[in-house]
């Protein structure tokens, strides 16, 4: 496999692991529920949201990939730019870049 040396040239593989709009989905869900613990971690400073936060977020793109998109999830390659690449996704569905339903 490549190694990518920006983010700018990684973005499209990362796209490409994303073909199936139901796993951009279990991202999106995943995302969501991670930014939803994040706020309450920033109004209570309570710690374990920070880890519900990065739980969340994991877990539902890991279902995706290992369940429904049947690939291994590059944040196991790249950690920095799939956490990266993921909230750029989240907004380009926002936008109505990509579809999901």
């Amino acid at each position: 496999m490549e190694r990518y040396k920006t983010f700018k040239d990684f973005y499209p593989y990362y796209l490409s692991e994303h073909d199936n709009k139901h796993t951009k989905l279990m991202h999106f869900i995943g995302t969501s529920i991670g930014i939803f613990f994040l706020i309450k971690f920033f109004l209570s400073f309570n710690f374990i949201y920070l880890l519900f936060a990065l739980i969340s977020g994991y877990a539902f793109a890991w279902v995706g990939h290992f369940f429904i998109e049947k690939n291994k999830p590059a944040t196991f390659k790249y950690p920095f730019y799939s956490f990266i690449g993921d909230h750029k996704m989240y907004i380009e569905i926002l936008q109505g870049k990509h579809k999901i339903f």
